[in-house]
């Protein structure tokens, strides 16, 4: 019996129900103002939106118009408030660094209000942007929702982009202050950040008010003793004095971050994203996607740098009130091809998401499966793969291997949340190995011929 058919035994309709995927889709799309209205209750708004969908001047929509919030606030305060003070928000986890540690709800909403704090005795107010510079280190996430709570706009950049690709980004996002480490750390180097830094605020006609930069040990950085535009100082240093500051309320369709293209076909473009649909949708997809629920350990391996780390690290499971797990490491090499068994079975992870390039390391690395013995990842109910096409060869590996579903979903930066995936949450489907399954709710996808008329199914275009 594969995974697949363990996975789903059990079930009184033979394995699969579209009935409850079919009335949700239909709904979405003749009805989105009902849908995504009801979707919507699952975030606690300060003023409740006048309307759901404004489309008055297509096809410029916007969602949740009138309405404001504040998603820090959605992401943190309110679980302290309703009673996971104590739960575990986020396990960090660096076998580069020998590191691991854990932030509780109450824990992250702390240092948080007091990185907010520092922001603000900068002088960054709602409507600033922020550029964030940082390796998967647990100070990211407390800059990225930082600047969610002042309703300031992060941009956060690769850990590791040379010069040349930070100064495009900071021309364009023109940041107040910028955040970065001293360094990122690889297997078998570690990576001096402040000279790529220092090098892209060279190369910039826009220079920062002031730079944070959070020194680690493994390579300390010069910070403050350069005759520079732009005032320098330690992540200590602003913590030291910084006062918890509480959220700002803003717009629905105010912004909440810019990110970059990887500006491979042309300058790299700016997607911005608004606060109101990006909680909304993010929320519902955990649960209806993901399957996952509060409490819930949850983990992403990717980084913060690209939209998979925004919005399934940081965004999405903390907004769920479930606990996310930052690994800062490879598939392969730290030390081995069992490291994410390990982690899966430390943190008792429900479900993970990765891109099928991940798999393809561990399954070159350990082809027969054999460091997966003596690891305890019962708790794993979905693999998620997604980020380029998972390959039949890939599937079929981590499907004989694993004893959960494998699971294709397919979407990119400009949308921020799958466009077709297999719903485990809402109607968990039989996997089509090579196929992420269904639309989405919400997405309204045709299949178009040469000429743009859509076409039947079971024909390509």
């Amino acid at each position: 019996m594969t995974s697949v058919a363990r996975h789903e035994a059990g079930r009184n309709d033979g394995g699969m129900s579209t009935g409850a995927y079919a009335a949700a889709y239909e709904q979405s799309i003749s009805d989105p103002n009902a849908f995504w209205g009801k979707a919507a209750e699952a975030i606690e708004w300060i003023t409740p939106p006048t309307t759901v969908l404004d489309d008055s001047n297509p096809p410029f929509y916007r969602w949740f118009t009138g309405g404001t919030l504040n998603t820090c606030f959605n992401a943190l305060d309110r679980h302290v408030r309703d009673g996971r003070g104590e739960q575990v928000a986020v396990y960090y986890d660096s076998p580069v660094t020998d590191t691991k540690t854990s932030l509780t709800y109450a824990e992250l909403l702390d240092q948080v209000a007091r990185f907010a704090g520092a922001l603000a005795g900068l002088g960054v107010e709602k409507g600033d942007r922020v550029l964030i510079y940082m390796p998967m280190v647990p100070e990211a996430m407390i800059a990225m929702l930082a600047c969610a709570r002042l309703g300031a706009i992060h941009s956060v950049v690769f850990g590791g982009f040379a010069p040349a690709e930070l100064s495009a980004r900071i021309e364009d996002a023109a940041p107040k202050v910028v955040v970065s480490a001293s360094c990122g750390i690889e297997p078998s180097r570690t990576i001096a950040y402040k000279p790529m830094l220092d090098g892209g605020l060279d190369r910039s006609e826009h220079k920062p008010e002031s730079v944070i930069v959070l020194q680690r040990p493994q390579l300390e950085a010069e910070v403050g003793q350069r005759d520079t535009d732009w005032e320098e100082m330690t992540w200590d240093e602003v913590m030291a004095d910084a006062e918890p500051t509480d959220c700002v309320e803003v717009a629905a369709t105010d912004p909440l971050y810019i990110l970059y293209t990887s500006g491979t076909t042309g300058r790299p473009k700016g997607i911005v994203r608004d606060n109101g649909g990006h909680a909304v949708a993010l929320r519902w997809s955990m649960a209806n996607i993901y399957d996952v629920q509060p409490g819930e350990v949850w983990f992403t391996a990717s980084d913060v740098g690209w939209v998979v780390g925004h919005s399934y690290i940081v965004y999405a499971p903390l907004l769920t009130g479930a606990t996310t797990v930052m690994y800062e490491g490879k598939p392969v090499g730290t030390p081995d091809a069992s490291a994410f068994w390990r982690i899966i079975g430390d943190y008792g992870a429900v479900a993970m998401f990765t891109a099928p390039t991940a798999y393809r390391a561990i399954k070159r690395e350990d082809p027969d499966g054999k460091l997966l013995a003596g690891q305890d990842i019962s708790t794993m109910r979905n693999l998620f793969l997604a980020g380029e096409r998972l390959d039949p060869d890939t599937y079929h590996w981590a499907d004989n291997l694993l004893d959960c579903a494998v699971v294709d979903n397919w979407w990119q930066t400009e949308t921020g949340w799958p466009i077709a995936a297999n719903l485990r949450g809402l109607d968990p489907m039989p996997i089509k190995p090579g196929s992420p399954s269904v639309r989405v709710p919400g997405y309204d996808v045709q299949i178009l011929d040469e000429y743009g008329t859509p076409l039947p199914a079971g024909q390509e275009g």
